[in-house]
């Protein structure tokens, strides 16, 4: 998948598909030339791993 179907897929833009990953927060990707892709299977395990650390934090802050 490239960065603007990603971007476009999550609804955000290319930039903070690039702030994530240059904060180490992101999806890993590869290049092919000078794209940017992305494997279906790492984007799935990186929603994942955000979804669980979302769950972390609402279940931490709770009374």
């Amino acid at each position: 998948m490239s960065l603007a179907e990603l971007a476009a897929q999550l609804k955000v833009s290319v930039q903070t598909i690039y702030d994530l990953r240059s904060k180490g927060r992101g999806p890993r990707g590869f290049r092919v030339g000078t794209q940017l892709r992305f494997r279906e299977s790492e984007i799935d395990a990186w929603v994942q791993r955000m979804e669980l650390a979302d769950e972390r934090r609402h279940a931490g802050g709770a009374s």
